[in-house]
């Protein structure tokens, strides 16, 4: 089956970095489109980053511009998601999953189209 899990996150300090792994299982993950979403309390879930099965890269959040980076790193089968100058607004439970319809990223994300979501990782932004 196709298994993705989210690791990595914690409680970082304003300013701070870290980096999320998505990792799957089941499947190569290099022949999936692959997003990060995030979800805040009272929000909805938000596409950030999408890497394609060719590696181009598409970001859904013009906050996120310049401070976040997907990739992708085949040997280990894992997408990641570096996340650089945080700020508190970046707090969420962050979640991948699959384009469901192509192995390219959407112009738009579109939470419907995407699948296989795992159980997501909690990021704190606070000092």
């Amino acid at each position: 089956q196709f298994r993705l899990v989210e690791s990595g996150g914690g409680l970082v300090q304003p300013g701070g970095s870290l980096r999320l792994s998505c990792t799957a299982s089941g499947v190569t993950l290099e022949d999936y489109a692959i997003g990060w979403f995030r979800q805040a309390p009272g929000k909805e879930r938000e596409g950030v980053l999408c890497i394609s099965h060719h590696g181009g890269t598409t970001t859904y959040i013009d906050s996120v511009k310049g401070r976040f980076t997907i990739s992708r790193d085949s040997a280990k089968n894992t997408v990641y998601l570096q996340m650089n100058s945080l700020k508190a607004e970046d707090t969420a439970v962050y979640y991948c999953a699959r384009n469901l319809y192509e192995n390219f990223c959407p112009y738009r994300a579109s939470t419907p189209d995407f699948g296989s979501w795992g159980q997501g990782t909690q990021l704190t932004v606070s000092s």
